[in-house]
Formats: C-alpha cells, sequence, structure tokens
C-alpha cells in the first residue's frame, strides 16, 4: 500500500507521496511514486498507488510517449487540455491492467492501482484528477479540493478539517506532513521518505520538488509537536460524568 495527496490550492497546486513498497513482511522497498513532465506550454505531475508493476508500466509508456510524440497514442505534453491528459493517463491505465488481467480491468484486481494527475496547459487552469483502475475518473473542484489513494483513512481527518485552499503553501505543507506523519504511524505499509512538488499557476517549469527523510529536522518537530499537542488537548477535554 502506499499513501499520495494532493491539494487544490487558490493559485496552485500541491504533491505528496510515500516511497514505501512492500510484497510481504521481509519484501520492503523503497520506489518513487511521483513523477513529473514539463515544458513551455505544459506541466504534468503524477502519483501511483497500487500493483508496482502496474504503476511501472504505465509511467514508462506516459514517458515513452513523451518522447516520442508521433507515437500512436499523443504525447503527454502535447495534449491541448488537463481532461485530455486524465483521459489519456486513464486509458493508459485501462490498458495495462486488461493486457495483465483475464477479466479485463477491475477495482478487484490483484494488478489493480489508482493515479493522481495534475498540472496546468497554458490557456487553463490548474487541474487534478483521480483515476480509478477501470479508467474513469473523478476532478478535484471547490467542494472535494484534496484527492488522495492508497491507504487514505488514517490521514484525511486531519485534512477534512484544516484544509482551506486559500491558505499559504507553508501552512498547506506542514498540513500534509501532519496527515502524512499520521498515517505513517498507524500502518506500516507507510513509509519514509516522502517525495513533495509545489507547482504554482502558470509556471510552467518542473515545480519546486524535494524530498522529506527520517532525520529531516523539520519533520521530526512536526511529528513530536504534533503527538504532544494531541496529548495536550485529550486531556483538556472533560471528563464524563459515569453513574457509580
Amino acid at each position: 500500500m502506499t499513501y499520495c495527496c494532493a491539494l487544490r490550492m487558490a493559485d496552485g497546486l500541491i504533491f505528496m507521496a510515500d516511497t514505501r513498497t512492500n510484497a510481504g513482511l521481509d519484501n520492503i522497498s523503497t520506489y518513487r511514486k511521483l513523477f513529473t513532465w514539463s515544458n513551455e506550454n505544459a506541466h504534468v505531475t503524477l502519483m501511483t498507488a497500487g500493483n508496482l508493476a502496474t504503476t511501472q508500466a504505465v509511467v514508462s509508456l506516459l514517458e515513452e510517449r513523451t518522447k516520442a510524440p508521433g507515437e500512436r497514442s499523443p504525447a503527454l505534453l502535447e495534449l491541448p487540455s488537463m481532461f485530455q491528459v486524465a483521459q489519456l493517463v486513464g486509458q493508459t491505465l485501462r490498458d495495462v491492467i486488461g493486457n495483465y488481467a483475464e477479466g479485463g480491468p477491475r477495482a478487484d484486481s490483484m494488478y489493480n492501482a489508482s493515479i493522481i494527475v495534475g498540472g496546468q496547459v497554458r490557456g487553463g487552469d490548474p487541474r487534478l484528477f483521480m483515476i480509478y483502475p477501470e479508467g474513469n475518473f473523478i476532478e478535484a473542484g471547490a467542494d472535494t479540493p484534496f484527492l488522495q489513494i492508497g491507504e487514505t483513512k488514517y490521514g484525511r481527518p486531519i485534512l477534512v478539517r484544516a484544509f482551506d485552499p486559500g491558505m499559504s503553501y507553508e501552512a498547506a505543507v506542514k498540513l500534509l506532513l501532519v496527515s502524512f506523519d499520521s498515517t505513517l504511524k498507524a500502518n506500516l505499509s507507510v513509509g519514509l521518505p516522502f517525495d513533495a512538488l509545489i507547482y504554482r499557476r502558470d509556471g510552467f517549469d518542473a515545480g519546486h520538488a524535494w524530498r522529506i527523510t527520517q532525520d529531516d529536522s523539520y519533520y521530526q518537530m512536526i511529528s513530536n509537536s504534533w503527538g504532544e499537542a494531541l496529548r495536550g488537548a485529550f486531556q483538556s477535554l472533560p471528563d464524563p460524568e459515569l453513574g457509580r
């Protein structure tokens, strides 16, 4: 399992993904799950969760088509809108799962995977999509300004309570770190390092990307301080009146 989350900000996008992949308790590895393509007219960031062979095949196909615009499918950065980018990624995911699974792509297939893709094509706004194994997708909007894939339940409550698209990028990154730390503490299948990327509207560049490791001093401060704050908040709540 994994955990990936993307935030739709007022003037851009933020992405964060863990890097742990496990095929059993004694087979844990680190693989990158956040990928970016950009040129002077487009920026596309993609995050993956699910079967590693499936997601690597999808990324490899998209990368190949990016380098060879004349191939049978359009190059990722040559498409005229982010909606069509989401369509291409969805169709590629569907094709890969269908090639592996006899019954075609299904949500319960052992080859299943899900993808978050976001970015901007010149002339349009930054957009964010979550793509399902069947190749269909939903888009983040005003009512649902963040998307998650993988092990989502532990990191979701803080996002629901605290995320505001108008908040600063610094506050949003802090919020994501709390969400990821909560997930890491509760589930062994999610682990450091975390990859993060900020894309600002009309940047049309690779964005600001960095990796957060176990010895990152800011992450350690957030992790420890959040734990202490939760304990303090719990202790400040009044005790119930229990009947004797």
